[in-house]
């Protein structure tokens, strides 16, 4: 592994980095930023389904980052920079001090997803979710509780933003998913595939708790706020978490996570 010091924050070398918030919101045609030591560790990790590209380091982090380094692939440049250079080159006050640039994985077939998993998958289908720290969220709910993937309808927001990616501890980036899908498309192909269909909501008659575990499960949940549309909720079965003193709203992702907990363990 050669690690290249980098001095000058406008080096072409270093062109993708370059103001990653803005930069954040236009998209990166099949690359995404990483920050952190930990989601460093699982983009170089082979649990990974995604491809480092690159790897822009504080000169201060590089001996403590040394062996998830010398585990990436040798073709994969790891440039250092003062951290006032880092700075200047993200946009921002990076005091992590560590961003990788990764390529996205080929997007997944939904059909290949759903028929590759085992008797007792549960999986999870998103809906409407446009809040990134929501999204990352899911997606680490799904990774801890071994989750078969998770399913985003079209109004979902990318799960590679930055921001959902750091939130996910990096399991965006080894989570099976696919992306794009119509919401009663999606419900559709699930049943097809052999999949209970429960939508997670507040109003639900049945609380999860007594929710029978066991066959193919999917786990259907809405943006908070809204929740899901009734059009959909009359496709699918449904649960609810009963909660104390009338209150009646947890964080998406942690409804979801209240849920993968009960059908997978």
């Amino acid at each position: 592994m050669a690690v290249i010091p980098v001095e000058d924050p406008h080096d072409p070398r270093v062109a993708a980095f370059v103001d990653i918030r803005e930069r954040d919101l236009t998209g990166r045609q099949g690359l995404f930023i990483a920050e952190g030591e930990v989601v460093l560790r699982v983009l170089a990790s082979p649990a990974s389904r995604c491809r480092a590209v690159a790897v822009l380091i504080a000169e201060r982090r590089a001996a403590s980052l040394a062996d998830i380094l010398a585990g990436l692939p040798d073709d994969v440049p790891v440039y250092t920079a003062q951290q006032s250079v880092l700075d200047r080159i993200a946009g921002f006050h990076l005091h992590r001090g560590i961003l990788a640039l990764g390529e996205k994985p080929a997007p997944a077939s939904l059909d290949r997803l759903l028929a590759g998993t085992p008797p007792e998958a549960v999986v999870v289908a998103a809906c409407g979710i446009g809040n990134h720290d929501n999204m990352g969220g899911i997606f680490r709910a799904a990774a801890a509780f071994g989750a078969a993937g998770v399913l985003l309808d079209d109004r979902c927001c990318d799960p590679f933003y930055r921001k959902a990616i750091r939130v996910s501890v990096g399991a965006v980036l080894r989570t099976p998913f696919v992306a794009g899908l119509e919401a009663g498309t999606m419900v559709d192909a699930l049943k097809a595939a052999g999949f209970r269909v429960l939508a997670m909501t507040p109003a639900a008659a049945a609380p999860l708790h007594l929710t029978p575990r066991g066959g193919r499960v999917a786990i259907v949940l809405g943006a908070e706020g809204p929740g899901l549309p009734a059009e959909l909720l009359d496709r699918c079965d449904s649960a609810g978490i009963p909660m104390s003193g009338g209150f009646d709203s947890l964080n998406v992702a942690t409804a979801g996570a209240i849920a993968l907990h009960h059908f997978t363990r």
